[in-house]
């Protein structure tokens, strides 16, 4: 509040000095690879390493353009910021050198912070370079007006994290109607499917299958074990025929916190003897916590292994596939052989990575179930559009497919891991309704 005179308090008008982030940046540039070298090892400090040379370049540059584009009596509050974002960041780093899931007052203060200002950098370094190219550009040709503009459009990163951050701590509360018919596609194709977030979708001739699937939980900052807890308890509130978690409950804090993730997925319990989990490639950081935590709450792990379950929608057959970086299409081959289809069973393969989708022989699978992507983090999803940044790659990035007559579902993701880059895809707390076909 301004004093009588309308000036603001000395104390609160006190900006940091010019010199203050670029030396912290420097300090923690050396610092905290040297630190994490000598008490974790060479690969993580590598790690830190490298993204803190994407994130801080791009930070300072827009603590800059900040500072010259806000009013003056703004100034000291976004310098102090700059100053406390990149302060967080190395703390959060510095405390993954000894990993464990921490107290709120630690998430909330570093963690959370640390990693969102990370993600600003990020995402600033390449904006400023192209809107600084561009504004020189008006300037020279003597647009003064166009070149303003241009400069305000450089803290258009601020907003855009900001909205990250919000997208990555919701999800979207979805119904999603699966039709599985016999029509063959020649390459892998994206189906529309029905997708009801206010009301129940009208009711079919035949009960569904009612499948909640989990995928990509990643237990850690972002989701901590009573978030976890809570949204698994609203998934199973659907009352679901299996409950089937495809991989990756863990982040490296969650790895290294015993018991955290048996404590996080207690409410399982409820859903004993149909519900059903495969390891994706974060569950090998930890397996014996994974699979300690899954005994706990009676999911059956399926590792490389096969399932059969009477549901009220008629009889399944579950394959899971283990998760593995060589040789996936040769495991798949093999899995396909020693489990052949059971007659009269709609077959369900639960594969970690969608790109897995492609190795099976057409007619090995009724429907797929996979995560990974996390829906490809960036794209147009929360404004009713399918795009993603992986939608012109390899892998198959959210939704509905089908290639041959098999077909794959691709979950958005039940959680993240690492700094919030959710941004226009936001996770998803799912009911899949999957009806066979006639």
């Amino acid at each position: 509040m301004p004093g009588a005179n309308g000036h603001y308090p000395a104390l609160l008008m006190f900006a940091p000095p010019s010199w203050l982030l670029p030396s912290l940046a420097l300090g923690i540039g050396i610092g905290l690879p040297l630190y994490a070298g000598r008490f974790r090892g060479r690969t993580y400090a590598i790690f830190a390493s490298v993204l803190v040379l994407i994130s801080f370049p791009g930070a300072l540059g827009l603590a800059v353009r900040s500072a010259a584009q806000v009013p003056e009596s703004f100034r000291w509050g976004v310098g102090w910021a700059f100053v406390y974002g990149m302060l967080a960041t190395g703390l959060h780093f510095a405390s993954l050198v000894k990993a464990r899931l921490r107290p709120r007052a630690f998430r909330w203060g570093v963690s959370l912070p640390g990693m969102a200002f990370l993600a600003l950098g990020a995402v600033a370094g390449p904006w400023l370079l192209l809107t600084e190219f561009l504004r020189l550009g008006a300037e020279g040709l003597g647009f003064a007006g166009v070149a303003s503009g241009l400069a305000w459009l450089g803290l258009l990163p601020l907003a855009l994290v900001a909205f990250s951050v919000a997208t990555s701590l919701g999800l979207r509360r979805e119904i999603v109607r699966i039709v599985l018919d016999r029509r063959i596609y020649s390459e892998t194709s994206r189906i529309p499917v029905e997708r009801h977030f206010r009301r129940p979708p009208p009711p079919t001739p035949e009960r569904p299958l009612r499948v909640v699937q989990i995928a990509d939980p990643h237990l850690g900052p972002w989701q901590p074990i009573h978030r976890l807890q809570a949204r698994i308890e609203e998934l199973l509130a659907h009352e679901p025929d299996l409950v089937l978690i495809t991989g990756d409950l863990l982040t490296m804090e969650g790895n290294a916190t015993a018991g955290a993730l048996t404590e996080a997925l207690a409410p399982l319990k409820a859903a004993r003897g149909r519900c059903f989990a495969i390891f994706g490639n974060h569950d090998h950081e930890a397996p014996e916590e994974v699979r300690a935590a899954l005994a706990a709450c009676g999911a059956i792990l399926l590792m490389d292994d096969e399932a059969m379950v009477e549901t009220a929608a008629g009889p399944v057959q579950l394959v899971g596939a283990d998760w593995a970086r060589k040789e996936r299409a040769e495991r798949l081959d093999a899995l396909a052989a020693r489990f052949p289809r059971r007659e009269g069973h709609l077959r369900l393969w639960l594969v970690h990575d969608p790109l897995g989708f492609a190795d099976l022989a057409d007619g090995e699978a009724d429907l797929v179930l996979s995560g990974h992507t996390h829906g490809g983090q960036i794209g147009l999803v929360s404004f009713g559009l399918d795009w993603t940044v992986l939608s012109r790659s390899r892998w198959p990035d959210h939704g509905f497919f089908g290639l041959g007559t098999n077909r794959l579902y691709v979950h958005r993701g039940t959680g993240f891991y690492g700094f919030p880059l959710r941004i226009g895809v936001p996770g998803e707390a799912s009911l899949l309704e999957v009806i066979s076909p006639g």
